[in-house]
Parts: structure tokens; C-alpha cells; sequence
């Protein structure tokens, strides 16, 4: 285990996520796959899936929306006991162009961020 090790997962939005007009999804879409990614990061870190203790901080940047596909981060800051502080970003690496065709999308060069995150997740006590 090793601050700085992060995992990343990418995910296409479907349009049946969509929550509000102009396509767009809650942002609680994006949280959602923050806790993904830290279960998996805790996997890898722990042996364990973790709890997600809380966030101490949450940045709606961008708007995410049904067609894009998204890439989310995790990575470890710090290591405690049996806590790990974890910062996320979420990315909109590709995104639907409708107006050129039903089926038209678009790379991102840059990818636009559209979320960041810090939260502590907490780990079982190893057994002993």
C-alpha cells in the first residue's frame, strides 16, 4: 500500500440515466461511481471493500450527461491506522454530438472535469 496508488474506471453514460432536461444526470451519478472506484482501490490497498466514512469535500465543476463517457480516479493521500484519505476526479472523456447525427460523439481533447472529491474510507480491523 502506497500513497499516490490510484485506480481508474471509465463508463459510458446511458441515456436512461438522464435525471433533467438537456440530458443531464444527478450529481449524485458521479458520487455513485466514486464509491466504485474506492472499493476497488480499498481491494487492492487492504484485502477489504471498505466503508466510505464521509466526504470532507465536493466540487460539481462540470455537468455530466447521458452519452458521455466518463473516467473516474481514485487515489490514496494518506494512510492511517484504519482510515486512507482518497481524492477523486471525474472526467468526461467523450461526449454525444447530436446535432451532427443521432449517433455522433465527440473526443474531449482536453477532457473536461467535471467533479473532485476528497473522503476517508475506513477499513475492517485485521483480524488477530
Amino acid at each position: 500500500m502506497t500513497v499516490g496508488f490510484s485506480v481508474t474506471h471509465r463508463r459510458y453514460v446511458p441515456y436512461a440515466h438522464a435525471h433533467y432536461g438537456g440530458n443531464l444526470v444527478d450529481g449524485a451519478y458521479g458520487l455513485a461511481l466514486f464509491g466504485d472506484v474506492a472499493t476497488d482501490l480499498s481491494i487492492h490497498t487492504d484485502g477489504d471493500e471498505s466503508l466510505l466514512a464521509g466526504y470532507s469535500n465536493v466540487e460539481f465543476l462540470a455537468p455530466i450527461q447521458a452519452g458521455d463517457v466518463v473516467e473516474v480516479t481514485a487515489t490514496l493521500v494518506r494512510i492511517g491506522n484504519r482510515s486512507r484519505d482518497i481524492e477523486f476526479t471525474a472526467r468526461v472523456l467523450c461526449r454525444a454530438a447530436p446535432g451532427r447525427g443521432p449517433s455522433a460523439a465527440d473526443v474531449l481533447s482536453p477532457p473536461l472535469v467535471a467533479t473532485t472529491a476528497k473522503a476517508t474510507v475506513v477499513v475492517a480491523q485485521a483480524a488477530g
